[in-house]
């Protein structure tokens, strides 16, 4: 059975009618009454009883007219409070002529000066009070949910975002924060108030403003501020080992209608990279693949599934994603159809680009105009112990799939490489390399453009460091680390894609795109910030632990090998790295070789005659193999 609670909340407007309905005729009853000293209205019964039903139609007339039962009172504002105030006097002005104009045939009708004023002014005051008492009710509620909040919160930025949060927060009792500071730069916001809660000093001061007001969580609520600002306010919040989180496009956020507390979220690493992110300029850059078939090989993998959503974004005739792992390509398939829906014409194929028969049954069903080769094996410590699958996959798929796509005449094929082929140490970084030779070797006997891109380490990706991080900063540590000194560069995954796709438009053949991936960055400092920003202290609260080096790690990665020399296209942050000759008819007799020790599965050979294609490739000490960040290239 449902409580009187619940029937009142189900059946409000008839409450609040009720209560209305109360109130103007409790005043009516004390003017009638007071004015005539007759708190028993035996004088005149008849007339009261007339005037009470004339009134309750005027006022139950009127009321409704003025839709005042359609409002949510809990959330009611000055304008609703005027609303129901002209309302209120409209239906005592309209009882007054009534009765009036009754009058002049039957003057006991009229009720005299004295009554119209006190019943006007009875009758607004109460049923004004009524709602005012209500609305304070409701805010005293939500105030004493909030001071029972767990968390005190601080809010950076005192602009359009604070606004909206703070809002949206004092009409959620149940939320888990209590705003009691904010802090702005602009100087004329000092000491203001928003939604009541203060600016209270600028973001220079945020340790010690945290202290002072005992802060437990930081929301950075700025969305237009330049990378340095932002990381020398993230920096600051680090210092403060308090959670920090943050609100990403707030401008989106606001016209999109969905509540702004909804998309809080933790501060990412990606936050904290220090540079202006890479932005793929779809209509510069874009027009090649509007009207085109396109495959996208690894289509399911971080690289891959993120070629395809913006690929799918620039109207292809047709996409074609690959990939040899079934799961991955049914999530990136229901993403698109439930996207994009008939709108989009494209279709999965579960193959491997080892399987040259079914890469060229394909090629032969499509007329493909571009292909985007993601797929590859990746993970460093893995194809140590794995050389010769490295090979059958890295290399000799990479060269069906080459070889494939200059037999059918496609237009553009580009290479997803890495830092790792540069000056590699390890197997899998230099099968990468071996592919970049193959490539600029092909470009040189195809009309097809063959082009590679060569980026670093991907935030986000499948097996990336960031997500081991996280979980291991969630179960309490410790966080594990390579190498207190090792330096990676970082990029996202839509940076990684934007590069992919601009290397795609500006490819003449031959090039290797290097992305500007700005300063590196040390992976310790990178953890102990990311323990900083989950509100907990490095090395007290999580303990990082250093395992050494594994197999085929160094610890630091380079993006040009000491024989290129690198041009910048129109993109000023892409460049282009100058081929290296190499003798043709040893690389292919060094292929044919390798080829024949890797399907014998002998490592050792597979590891010489790799040493003997890639005159780069060397061996860095390296430590114990263990679980920590696999701090390896991007992702297939």
């Amino acid at each position: 059975m449902l409580t009187i609670y619940h029937l009142i909340r189900q059946h409000r407007r008839i409450v609040l009618f009720g209560c209305d309905f109360f109130l103007w005729n409790l005043s009516f009853y004390l003017s009638f009454a007071i004015n005539r000293s007759d708190y028993a209205l035996a004088s005149s019964p008849a007339l009261f009883w007339w005037c009470f039903l004339l009134e309750n139609v005027c006022f139950t007339a009127v009321f409704l007219l003025f839709r005042l039962y359609n409002k949510l009172w809990r959330y009611a504002n000055i304008e609703d409070f005027f609303t129901t105030a002209v309302a209120s006097l409209t239906a005592d002005l309209s009882f007054m002529l009534i009765t009036m104009g009754i009058g002049l045939f039957r003057p006991e009708f009229n009720l005299g000066t004295r009554v119209y004023i006190t019943f006007a002014l009875m009758s607004s005051f109460f049923v004004m009070m009524f709602r005012i008492n209500y609305r304070l009710n409701r805010i005293l509620e939500r105030r004493n949910l909030a001071h029972k909040a767990r968390k005190r919160l601080m809010i950076i930025g005192a602009g359009e975002g604070a606004v909206s949060v703070l809002s949206e927060l004092s009409k959620t009792p149940g939320n888990e924060y209590l705003p009691v500071c904010i802090v702005d730069d602009n100087p004329e916001k000092l000491h203001r108030r928003i939604s009541g809660v203060q600016v209270v000093g600028t973001t220079n001061e945020i340790p010690e403003i945290c202290r002072e007001y005992d802060v437990e969580v930081i929301l950075f609520t700025i969305s237009q501020l330049s990378i340095a600002d932002k990381k020398r306010i993230l920096d600051a919040c680090a210092e403060t080992h308090l959670e920090v989180k943050i609100i990403p496009n707030i401008y989106n956020l606001m016209t999109s209608g969905v509540p702004i507390t909804s998309s809080i979220r933790q501060v990412e690493v990606d936050d904290l990279l220090g540079r202006d992110p890479v932005v793929f300029d779809t209509e510069k850059y874009g027009q090649y693949l509007i009207g085109q078939t396109v495959l996208v090989t690894g289509g399911g993998g971080s690289i891959g599934s993120e070629l395809c959503r913006q690929i799918a974004g620039l109207k292809p005739k047709h996409l074609i994603i690959l990939d040899i792992y079934e799961n991955n390509a049914y999530e990136i398939q229901q993403e698109l159809l439930r996207k994009y829906g008939s709108d989009l014409s494209f279709e999965v194929q579960i193959a491997s680009v080892r399987d040259r028969e079914k890469l060229e049954h394909i090629f032969s069903a499509h007329d493909i105009d571009v292909v985007f080769h993601a797929a590859a094996h990746k993970h460093v410590p893995l194809m140590e112990t794995n050389p010769e699958e490295a090979v059958k996959n890295n290399v000799f798929g990479t060269l069906k799939l080459v070889e494939t796509a200059d037999k059918f005449h496609v237009k553009n094929f580009v290479q997803i490489s890495t830092d790792k082929a540069v000056n590699p140490t390890s197997v899998m970084g230099a099968s990468k390399r071996i592919c970049e030779m193959i490539i600029q070797l092909m470009d040189k006997r195809s009309q097809t453009n063959f082009v590679a891109v060569r980026f670093g380490n991907v935030l986000g990706s499948n097996g990336s460091v960031i997500p081991l991080f996280k979980e291991q900063i969630r179960t309490g540590g410790p966080v594990t680390v390579t190498h207190p000194d090792i330096i990676r560069y970082f990029m996202t995954i839509p940076e990684a894609v934007s590069l992919v796709l601009t290397a795609g438009s500006l490819a003449k053949g031959g090039e290797i795109f290097i992305l500007d991936m700005g300063e590196p960055v040390k992976i310790r400092v990178l953890a102990e910030n990311l323990i900083r920003l989950s509100g907990f202290k490095p090395h007290e609260d999580i303990k990082i632990e250093y395992t050494g080096l594994r197999p085929g790690e160094k610890l630091y990665e380079e993006l040009l090998l000491n024989e290129e020399g690198i041009t910048q296209t129109k993109n000023k942050k892409i460049y282009i790295g100058k081929p290296i000759e190499f003798d043709t008819d040893s690389f292919f007799e060094h292929l044919s070789t390798l080829r024949a020790a890797a399907e014998e599965n002998d490592k050792d050979a597979v590891e010489r005659i790799i040493a003997e294609v890639v005159p780069t490739f060397h061996r860095e000490v390296s430590g114990s193999e263990s679980l920590a960040g696999t701090e390896e290239g991007p992702a297939s």
